[in-house]
């Protein structure tokens, strides 16, 4: 039986390499080259194709893209770079549904892998390992910041993706505010992960319902999505954050993304729950609280009060201090920013990240993860973070 190809090369130097292997083969034919994938998308749905090979990062090609496909009864197998740059590529190819993903030092392969027939259909992943290791208890990594979005979702995010490069990992979003962890990741949930949580808790049920309370985003890292508008804050009830930290970290390693506010209501109305209630919860339960500012003055002198507020909420152990957005056009230092913290920051750790718009733009338009999106200098300085905190998250709780 021949199978019959279409590639999708996008201008990749791979293309010439791959048309050669696939040509060796007596049961292959490659019926088209295709240009773009509007092309790709027209000529699967003639029904004359039943294998398509394409460059993972192909302008355009999405979930809707693959579904398109696969709806067309066509297989898809995708082309990633070699080496750790193709991990970002790896992780999109599985995101958007693609699971037979070859490296394009390993094309010896790829006629295998297209030949493979519809017994093996989107289940040859040459890169990956054949099973996860066995999961462990992970730690809760809190993100916490002060009012005026000094970056707590994009680095919760950002370290989140990381962590999952290594491990099971679960994305929180707990912002009482609305969260915007969907949003950024493109994810749209006809039901806020959060608020599932909150109905499976209610009826006791959460730890054998937590699959469908979140989204996953590749074969490590899942996202439990947040609220869909601000004023949904009340149907999550006391208990059902503390809860859900714990069922997840039975899962791996847990990243939340909270709010601002660390006020207790003056009055509560029974049976109403304290807004703050799940940022407050969050950090009662974290193992690691990672605290994030802004560089400027204004954001600075947020971050000296909000960790004195924390300090004074929680004891601020194990706290790790951020330093958002550092640039030189604020005429600071690192060891000057250090001076003004001293007497807040204590003895906490002190990082900074970069100012790297072009890197945090380019990852919110395609709605993926910095990991996704290449190398960065902000994706390296939250990759070194991650790698101090992946030794404890790996441990037991």
């Amino acid at each position: 039986m021949v199978v019959v190809t279409l590639v999708l090369a996008a201008g990749a130097a791979w293309e010439s390499t791959a048309l050669g292997r696939l040509a060796d083969r007596a049961d292959v034919v490659v019926l088209r080259r295709c240009m773009d994938v509007a092309e790709l998308l027209a000529t699967a749905a003639s029904g004359q194709a039943e294998v398509a090979v394409v460059a993972v990062d192909a302008p355009g090609l999405d979930r809707g893209a693959v579904d398109h496909l696969r709806g067309h009864g066509v297989r898809v197998v995708a082309v990633r770079p070699a080496g750790p740059a193709g991990d970002g590529a790896a992780t999109r190819a599985t995101r958007i549904g693609i699971r037979a993903v070859v490296a394009d030092d390993e094309l010896d392969q790829l006629a295998e892998v297209v030949a493979a027939g519809e017994e093996v259909e989107d289940v040859v992943a040459l890169d990956e390992p054949a099973a996860d290791p066995p999961r462990q208890p992970g730690r809760v990594v809190v993100v916490w910041g002060p009012a005026g979005a000094p970056g707590r979702t994009t680095l919760a995010v950002g370290l989140a993706a990381e962590l999952a490069r290594e491990r099971r990992t679960v994305l929180v979003d707990a912002d009482p505010y609305g969260g915007a962890v969907a949003q950024q990741l493109g994810i749209v949930d006809e039901v806020a992960g959060i608020l599932a949580a909150a109905r499976a808790s209610g009826a006791g049920k959460l730890p054998e319902r937590f699959g469908s309370v979140q989204r996953s985003l590749d074969h490590r890292l899942s996202v439990v999505t947040g609220l869909p508008r601000p004023d949904r804050w009340v149907e999550v009830r006391p208990g059902v954050v503390e809860q859900l930290l714990e069922v997840a970290a039975g899962h791996g390693s847990v990243v939340v993304d909270t709010g601002f506010s660390l006020e207790r209501d003056a009055v509560v109305e029974a049976p109403r729950p304290d807004r703050n209630t799940m940022t407050l919860a969050a950090l009662e339960a974290a193992d690691d609280v990672v605290v994030v500012g802004s560089a400027d003055p204004v954001g600075l002198s947020r971050l000296a009060r909000g960790l004195a507020d924390l300090r004074e909420l929680t004891g601020a152990a194990g706290v790790r201090v951020v330093v958002n957005r550092m640039r030189p056009t604020l005429g600071w230092a690192e060891q000057d920013i250090a001076g003004m913290l001293r007497g807040v920051v204590g003895s906490a750790d002190l990082r900074f990240l970069p100012d790297d718009r072009v890197a945090v733009d380019r990852a919110l338009v395609a709605g993926r993860t910095l990991v996704e999106g290449g190398d960065s200098a902000l994706g390296r300085a939250i990759a070194r973070l991650a790698a101090d905190l992946a030794p404890q998250a790996a441990n037991s709780r």
